[in-house]
């Protein structure tokens, strides 16, 4: 944030703020390596590690995922270029609501050994209440 909006960050950083990630297939439907969600009812603030991402010109932070056994995940099998999955990845709202969707492209053991790759794109974009 105080990279890309150094001047209001400190500002816009005194309200709530979420993240969201529009995700979706290109060209043809998703055979291969598909995107999915875990269930937020069935993982908790500590499933999630923060990690440091150094670059040349500033450092980042991203959550990873732990994994538990009672974690269920959702996924759209073969989705279309006409469908789009909305992800609220993070909310800093702390009353209740989910705040992180953990969320990864997986291995399908049904998906077809001569399955095109993925062809997707992710837009990624702030809301500030």
């Amino acid at each position: 944030m105080r990279q890309l909006l150094p001047s209001e960050a400190d500002e816009l950083l005194k309200q709530r703020v979420a993240f969201y990630n529009f995700w979706k297939p290109l060209r043809r439907p998703v055979e291969e390596r598909p995107l999915a969600m875990r269930d937020v009812t069935t993982s908790s603030e500590q499933d999630f590690i923060k990690e440091t991402l150094h670059y040349r010109d500033r450092d980042g932070e991203i959550y990873v995922m732990r994994y538990a056994p009672q974690h269920r995940w959702w996924y759209f099998p073969r989705m279309t270029p006409e469908h789009v999955i909305l992800l609220k990845t993070y909310d800093s709202a702390t009353d209740g609501r989910a705040r992180f969707i953990g969320h990864s492209a997986f291995e399908d053991p049904t998906t077809p050994p001569n399955a095109p790759m993925r062809e997707s794109i992710e837009i990624r974009t702030m809301a500030f209440f």
